[in-house]
């Protein structure tokens, strides 16, 4: 086994968020379909006598948003692998940041997937495929996804994740991370709570969108696209909507807030169209990052 892996993981896309009233728990049942896209983070463990964590961050990460001590969900995840075999779960861990944090693109998860094989494999804990999926569930929603990757159907609070066929079809995105701070998830989905009193406890279904990915057609899927969360969130950050507006006129397909905000997703007809909007919003003097999909989940790109 090498003394050093590296595991890379891709942010996610809600390309369907639908969302059911408050269960007596207090979490919303979800039904979500998720998509992949070449947006990743790294993880590189290396071999050690005792934990530690840090973290490399690309320009328009905030990097003081990522915690370095035992909060961090990749501590989490060393944590849980521990507790699983019995064993100390130690490594020299530092976490390569692409991915915006807070952002509605599930960092964070992508974070506590790479760790979980990572770790995997450097221990060489032998975790089956159901084990690191059940671990995956328990750190979080969007957990199972980020191992997964491709397209997939998400039901329960979205951690149970069944994967949809994918098609030879490439789609094109343009990501644009908020400038202003991150929105609060908690803070959303109380602010849907608000906006939709008596809302059903059914959450809507994705019929439209999967179809649409069976399909292949990007338009297709364009106007199928739907986002429970988006009203609360352009409600709390109005700019999110005059982004959406301003790509939109810019030749995106359409805009969308992903999951909880406040990171706005363009899916675009082609990568020329693409990287378009993507220098048209630079001139703006945005953040605006082009990348496609689907692509594959948490996967090792060094070490055996």
């Amino acid at each position: 086994m090498s003394d050093r892996i590296t595991v890379r993981a891709p942010a996610k896309i809600n390309l369907h968020l639908g969302v059911g009233g408050p269960r007596d728990d207090g979490f919303h049942p979800l039904e979500t379909v998720y998509t992949s896209i070449g947006l990743y983070d790294d993880v590189v463990a290396t071999a050690a006598p005792a934990w530690s964590l840090g973290l490399d961050a690309a320009s328009y990460v905030d990097a003081s948003a990522v915690p370095l001590d035992d909060s961090n969900i990749v501590a989490a995840a060393a944590r849980a692998l521990s507790a699983l075999h019995g064993v100390p779960v130690v490594a020299d861990v530092t976490i390569t940041k692409g991915i915006p944090v807070a952002g509605g693109l599930a960092g964070g998860s992508a974070d506590a997937a790479a760790a979980l094989v990572a770790l995997d494999r450097l221990l060489a804990l032998e975790t089956s495929d159901d084990d690191l999926l059940r671990i995956a569930a328990e750190l979080g929603s969007d957990v199972p996804f980020a191992l997964v990757g491709g397209h997939a159907l998400g039901t329960g609070r979205g951690e149970v994740v069944t994967p949809l066929p994918v098609t030879d079809t490439v789609l094109w995105w343009v990501v644009v991370p908020s400038t202003s701070g991150g929105l609060s998830t908690p803070a959303v989905y109380r602010h849907f709570d608000a906006l939709n009193p008596g809302a059903s406890p059914e959450p809507s279904p994705a019929t439209a969108v999967v179809e649409a990915l069976a399909s292949g057609d990007a338009r297709a899927l364009a106007a199928a696209l739907h986002n429970d969360l988006q009203a609360a969130a352009v409600d709390l950050r109005p700019d999110l909507g005059s982004l959406i507006s301003l790509g939109e006129a810019h030749g995106a397909l359409r805009g969308i807030v992903s999951g909880s905000g406040p990171t706005v997703v363009f899916l675009c007809a082609d990568a020329d169209a693409a990287r378009g909007l993507a220098g048209v919003l630079q001139e703006d003097g945005r953040t605006a990052l082009v990348a496609n999909g689907p692509v594959a989940g948490a996967h090792l790109v060094n070490g055996l």
